[in-house]
C-alpha cells in the first residue's frame, strides 16, 4: 500500500503493473460507498483481469474509506473534492491521461471528474450508476442514520440494513461514512452530463434497485453506451463476468 498527500488529506492507493505486455493505457479504479479498493476491485478479480489484459491498474481508497484518512466534516466529502483526489493521484504518478472506472459512488466521482477534468480521461466506465446521477442525490440520506444506529438490529428499512451490514463487513469507520453520505449529495443536470465528451460505458445490473436506469443515463451522454448486467443487483453486479467482458471490449475499441 502506498500513500500520498491530496491537498492535506492522506490517501491510500495501490499501483500494480500488468502481468503481460504493458499496452500503455493505465486505468484508475474508484470504489463505491462503504467499500475500499480491495473489496471492490481486488476481491472481485477486477485487478487480476485488467492486469492480465496488459493494464497498469491504479486503485485508491477514497477519503473516509479503507486506509485513507478519516474525516468527520461533511463538507470535506463534496464529490468534486473526491474527484480532485483522483486527479491528484494521477498527478502524483505523473500520468497525464488514463481510463477511469468507478462503481456506485465511485461512478459519480468519475462523472464529476469527466466534467471538471475531462482532459485526464480517455474512456470512462460508470458501473452501478444509472440515471440517479441526474435524478437523485446519490444514496438516500437515511443511510447516514443507518451508520449512526446503535446496531443493525435497530434498522428495519431494507436499504439501510443492506448498507449498514456492508459497512460492518468492510470494517469501515461508521462516523466517517455518515459524514460522507451527508457531504457527497451533489447531482448533475442532464445538460451537465451532456458536456462529458469522452466515450462512456454505463454498466448496471438488471435487478439493481439502487442505481436507476442505465440506458436512460447512456442516452444523455454524447458518446454513451449502456451495458445491462443480466440478473444482478447492485452488490452482485460488480464482479460479474458480463460486466468484465463488456468493459474489456469497450476499452479495446479504437
Amino acid at each position: 500500500m502506498h500513500f500520498f498527500d491530496s491537498n492535506g488529506v492522506r490517501i491510500a492507493y495501490v499501483d500494480l503493473a500488468p502481468t503481460t505486455d504493458d499496452i500503455g493505457e493505465p486505468i484508475l479504479l474508484i470504489h463505491g460507498f462503504a467499500s475500499n479498493h480491495a473489496v471492490n476491485w481486488v476481491n472481485t478479480m477486477w485487478v487480476r483481469t485488467l492486469n492480465h489484459a496488459g493494464r497498469r491498474v491504479i486503485a485508491l481508497d477514497n477519503r473516509g474509506h479503507g486506509q485513507s484518512e478519516k474525516l468527520y466534516d461533511p463538507a470535506l466529502y463534496a464529490t468534486s473534492l473526491m474527484a480532485r483526489d483522483a486527479v491528484n493521484l494521477l498527478d502524483h504518478l505523473n500520468i497525464e491521461r488514463a481510463d477511469v472506472m468507478g462503481y456506485s459512488m465511485g461512478a459519480r466521482i468519475t462523472a464529476f471528474m469527466a466534467i471538471e477534468h475531462g482532459a485526464r480521461i480517455r474512456k470512462a466506465i460508470l458501473g452501478g450508476l444509472g440515471d440517479r446521477l441526474v435524478n437523485g442525490a446519490a444514496l438516500p440520506g437515511n443511510i447516514a442514520q443507518a451508520m449512526e444506529a446503535a446496531s443493525l438490529d435497530e434498522l428495519t428499512d431494507p436499504m439501510q440494513r443492506m448498507f449498514r451490514a456492508f459497512a460492518q463487513q468492510t470494517k469501515s469507520d461508521l462516523r466517517a461514512l455518515a459524514a460522507c453520505i451527508r457531504g457527497s449529495r451533489q447531482s448533475l443536470t442532464a445538460k451537465g452530463v451532456g458536456a462529458i465528451t469522452c466515450p462512456v460505458l454505463v454498466a448496471v445490473g438488471t435487478n439493481d434497485e439502487v442505481s436507476g436506469n442505465g440506458p436512460a443515463l447512456a442516452r444523455l451522454l454524447p458518446k454513451g453506451r449502456a451495458l445491462d448486467i443480466p440478473g444482478r443487483d447492485h452488490n452482485l453486479a460488480v464482479g460479474d463476468k458480463v460486466y468484465k467482458h463488456g468493459v474489456l471490449e469497450f476499452l479495446q475499441e479504437a
